[in-house]
């Protein structure tokens, strides 16, 4: 989607109150132009991983889906030789299912499912008030595509562009979702 549709795109979402982009969201044009912050509280820019494919995946330690857990650390351990990144973003906005600190999230995912792969700081993943990313990642592929539920997943080629948006209920190490992996790793 050309810079120009995207700034369209996102005037029409604002106008009618369903998403707020600010002009550098509109602007952006790979998921290399975003940067987070690490579950330690250091940056964590996406361009640092140009050239990997990247599962972006929103997460809470009190959900029935948090087992997911489990196969995305699985679905690392498998494919980070070959370029994949899984990062973790914990986000409270679906049932209030992620209360903890960020010390309390990380404790919690590396004692109880052994977690290793990069994790964010706790980020908003909907709404006006969402990190640039995901108000990214809806303006490009749709309002539709926006998270519906914790362990929603976006798939980010080595390029930067978003190669696709796996709902929650795609386990990780499901055929569809290593299917879309395997299509999007570096050559």
């Amino acid at each position: 989607m050309g810079r120009a549709l995207r700034a369209l795109l996102a005037t029409a979402l604002t106008l009618l109150g369903v998403w707020t982009m600010t002009a550098r969201d509109a602007a952006a044009e790979t998921a290399w132009d975003f940067t987070f912050t690490s579950i330690d509280g250091e940056a964590m820019p996406l361009s640092a991983y140009r050239g990997k494919a990247l599962l972006v995946v929103n997460t809470a330690s009190r959900c029935g889906f948090t087992p997911q857990y489990e196969g995305l650390q699985a679905l690392w351990e498998r494919y980070r030789e070959r370029g994949l990144v899984v990062i973790g973003v914990p986000s409270n906005d679906f049932g209030g299912q992620e209360p903890g600190s960020a010390e309390q999230i990380k404790s919690f995912c590396q004692t109880t499912f052994a977690v290793d792969f990069p994790m964010t700081d706790k980020n908003q993943v909907i709404g006006d008030d969402a990190h640039p990313f995901y108000r990214w990642a809806a303006a490009t592929l749709g309002a539709g595509a926006a998270p519906r539920w914790n362990f929603h997943k976006f798939l980010v080629a080595p390029d930067g562009t978003l190669a696709a948006a796996i709902p929650t209920r795609a386990e990780p190490t499901s055929e569809p979702v290593i299917a879309a992996v395997e299509k999007v790793l570096p050559r």
